[in-house]
């Protein structure tokens, strides 16, 4: 079995691990030949683009704490209709014009689609059908993109990671819950008590084990 929660580098070197003609298997190619990210990234934005993907269509995606940008990437990859991509970091480390690059190669018509944006997330400017997203934002940063896209009345989809317990709101629940539930749970209450539908899902555990995906969209 492969080790899907890896941190090691995919290089050219594993190119035949993905030998297979599926979209997953393509992209994972591209992925190698950037030789740039951990092959524990590359699953997570795959499982989390899909699940995205069959609740969510279209809009602008921004991915807001983006690292390399692979989730918008993959995003667009998996439905079209969507126009661009913007991918938002405080730093964006210098490899992920190199897997933009190697995932044009493979894809052409993601060409001109994708921008890699240096900025405070507070202050990226977000509209009402855009479609945000954030995978394993740290800590309060979860709270942050909620927040954006919630005043925006954007759809969003966020990974939480590092929950950071000191003086969170852990809503009442940690006498039943453990911590970071509890505050998972509460960041559902939120988004319900501000007018959002809300979804609930997994991606599987031996990916990483922060794996609670919360899907959220406006009631219109």
């Amino acid at each position: 079995m492969i080790d899907r929660s890896s941190r090691s580098r995919l290089t050219e070197r594993l190119l035949p691990q993905f030998a297979g003609d599926t979209l997953f298997d393509a992209i994972a190619r591209a992925v190698c030949r950037a030789g740039c990210l951990p092959r524990k990234e590359l699953y997570e934005a795959w499982e989390v683009a899909r699940r995205v993907r069959r609740r969510f269509r279209g809009g602008r995606i921004v991915d807001l704490a983006c690292g390399h940008g692979l989730l918008a990437q993959i995003l667009l990859l998996l439905d079209d209709s969507s126009p661009m991509a913007i991918a938002v970091d405080r730093r964006i480390p210098q490899s992920a014009a190199t897997l933009t690059e190697a995932l044009c190669q493979g894809w052409p018509r993601l060409q001109g689609r994708i921008q890699l944006v240096e900025d405070d997330l507070m202050t990226v400017p977000l509209q009402g059908d855009d479609l945000v997203v954030s995978a394993h934002a740290c800590g309060e940063l979860t709270d942050l993109v909620l927040d954006r896209a919630v005043e925006a009345g954007a759809r969003v989809a966020v990974l939480p990671c590092c929950h950071d317990l000191t003086g969170a709101d852990l809503g009442g629940l940690q006498g039943w819950l453990d911590g970071p539930l509890a505050m998972d749970a509460t960041r559902v209450a939120r988004l319900r008590a501000r007018g959002y539908r809300v979804y609930t899902q997994r991606i599987p555990d031996e990916i990483t084990p922060k794996n609670r995906l919360l899907l959220a969209e406006p009631h219109h």
